[in-house]
């Protein structure tokens, strides 16, 4: 269901061909310069471009100090905003940035390629290579891709004399495991970036971050994309400073939040593919972890989420957009719902308001999607002689266009986007202390692990709860334990990485999806009653088609049974990892 830190010698010594196909020049007098400048780079990452824009704080002021990158790497925290090309000096005199630009900021002209091998090795292992140049100078990056949190890459940059990469400068931070393909394949460049940006630099109480209206296009073969821009990008101080200005700029005019980078729209470009849509990575929290930090994990892990998924949605062409999109808003409403149990916060209804209002704009996209892709053709292939099924999926066709023009029309509203930057923002401030009672403040310095247990040991109480004589349980009843299910795999996702015994946690995790699964077919059964509710009698044609839809599913529940009841059983006899017996053992 939509279910040696050294190059080898090459023949071409460049080891790279141009977006022709040919072989691109390279100085070859550079390597003991090549050499030097990676060992130094090994040992304290430079960051070169742009340097003239890192100014100083002004004089009598003192910058906050920048939060590190997980594991001490170099790097970039920064937000794109994307906006109409036509509004784009609108957004540069808005008066956060007028009342707070040092200048006017300085104008360049930045002109990139982009490289990889044929099989794309880099961008597999979610890295990026480029060469650009401003002015006179040549500089390389390599960049990662970003975790779990939505504003921090790992960024590595360094000099070079032409527009030809050097690999033994990127070899240092390239994973072992891609090294060989890096030395038996050759680069290529993949696309150009042609950009003009100007850059201001702004100073606010919380910190200092370059603002970068970027404005040009990415071009790989015969195919072309504008890029209309904003990129803010902190130099000193709190990263809540980023948010804290998007939200002005949103105030100010229409604009979208994103962390997807040029290189991953200049290779989707290059590929003619739509963005993709993943599912998130597994959390990983060490035992000793406090409640806070967990929190602040979890959260940036369901935001970081969001973000990566909403361009896939905007697009429209891969259904897992909108899927994986209702994915992460359901998993920050638990997240959410979680953080309850410390005590009242007055934020959470606002932003659970909103979650809720943005998720009900796209839940009949993801609806009609199973429908159309999955349901109909199954079903229309299994009864051949029944009449209607054309018909049938003509009135689908236009109730799933429908259904993406609202949910794209939520996705365009400026209040998607406030949403979205002020819950980056009270993400990264950790505004949820402001929110807490005094009296419970100690509480979120206390471990994890003991609120995990307390919390998974309540919500799998009402899990066997709602289990209790499953046999006779009726179809309602079935949906409330669903959804009981669903709240407890969710918490897991967040709070079983706590255990100790990550064996056990994986075999309860798969047991427990595997029920959620199989009470899930319950639930597709009546969200595809409702869709077809009325269809038959405003499209006659359609109405035996829709009625051997109902009749198959209604035959294939009870086939469900036995299968959903040995699936319970297994669940209710798997060993919970989260209890202290568990952790005992």
């Amino acid at each position: 269901m939509l279910k040696r830190d050294a190059t080898p010698a090459r023949k071409n010594p460049s080891g790279l061909n141009g977006l022709d196909g040919n072989p691109v020049p390279q100085d070859n007098t550079r390597a003991e310069q090549s050499v030097a400048s990676s060992t130094q780079l090994s040992e304290q990452p430079t960051l070169v471009e742009d340097a003239a824009l890192e100014e100083a704080p002004p004089r009598g002021e003192t910058a906050a100090p920048e939060r590190p990158l997980p594991n001490g790497a170099a790097g970039e925290i920064e937000l794109k905003l994307l906006v109409d090309a036509d509004r784009m000096a609108h957004f540069n005199a808005a008066p956060i940035i007028a009342a707070n630009a040092r200048n006017k900021g300085s104008r360049k002209h930045l002109k990139s390629v982009y490289y990889d091998t044929p099989e794309r090795t880099l961008r597999r292992g979610g890295l990026s290579l480029r060469v650009r140049q401003s002015g006179a100078r040549f500089v390389q990056t390599v960049k990662t891709d970003a975790a779990d949190d939505p504003l921090r890459r790992g960024e590595w940059e360094a000099s070079v004399p032409s527009m030809a990469p050097d690999l033994a400068l990127a070899m240092p931070f390239v994973p072992a495991k891609l090294r060989d393909d890096l030395e038996t394949q050759p680069l290529e460049a993949v696309f150009t970036a042609d950009i003009r940006r100007h850059a201001r630099i702004v100073d606010l109480p919380s910190g200092t971050v370059e603002v970068a209206f970027d404005q040009g296009v990415l071009k790989a073969g015969d195919r072309s994309m504008p890029v209309s821009e904003i990129e803010l990008e902190l130099k000193s101080g709190s990263a809540g400073t980023i948010y804290e200005i998007a939200l002005r700029l949103a105030e100010h005019g229409s604009l979208k939040p994103s962390i997807r980078t040029k290189s991953a729209r200049g290779f989707d470009l290059a590929a003619d593919t739509p963005p993709s849509a993943r599912r998130p990575r597994k959390l990983r929290l060490g035992p000793s972890v406090t409640l806070d930090e967990a929190f602040a994990t979890i959260l940036r892990s369901c935001f970081h989420h969001l973000l990566q998924s909403l361009p896939a949605a905007e697009d429209g062409r891969d259904p897992e957009g909108v899927h994986q999109l209702r994915v992460a808003l359901r998993r920050l409403r638990s997240a959410l719902d979680l953080m309850r149990s410390v005590g009242a916060l007055s934020n959470l209804d606002a932003l659970r308001s909103e979650t809720r209002w943005l998720a009900q704009n796209l839940s009949g996209a993801r609806d009609w999607d199973v429908f159309q892709l999955d349901t109909l053709p199954t079903i229309a292939k299994a009864c051949p002689s029944v009449a209607g099924f054309d018909a049938l999926e003509q009135v689908a066709a236009k109730r799933q266009s429908d259904a993406y023009r609202k949910a794209h029309l939520a996705l365009d509203d400026r209040r998607c986007a406030i949403f979205l930057i002020g819950l980056g923002g009270w993400i990264e401030t950790r505004g949820w202390r402001n929110d807490v009672a005094a009296e419970d403040l100690g509480r979120l310095a206390e471990p994890a692990v003991n609120f995990a247990e307390r919390i998974l040991s309540e919500q799998y109480a009402k899990v066997l709860k709602r289990g209790r004589r499953f046999k006779s349980r009726a179809a309602d009843e079935l949906h409330r334990l669903r959804l009981a299910t669903k709240r407890l795999r969710y918490l897991g996702e967040f709070l079983l990485p706590l255990c100790e015994d990550r064996k056990a946690a994986r075999r309860f995790s798969r047991r427990l999806a595997d029920l959620q699964e199989e009470l899930g077919a319950f639930n597709d059964m009546a969200i595809t009653a409702s869709l077809l509710d009325g269809v038959g009698a405003e499209v006659p044609d359609s109405a035996n088609a829709a009625a051997a839809i109902a009749g198959w599913q209604a035959r294939a529940s009870v086939g469900v049974g036995p299968s959903l009841r040995t699936t319970w059983r297994d669940f209710t006899a798997a060993r919970v990892p989260w209890s202290r017996q568990a952790r005992q053992e």
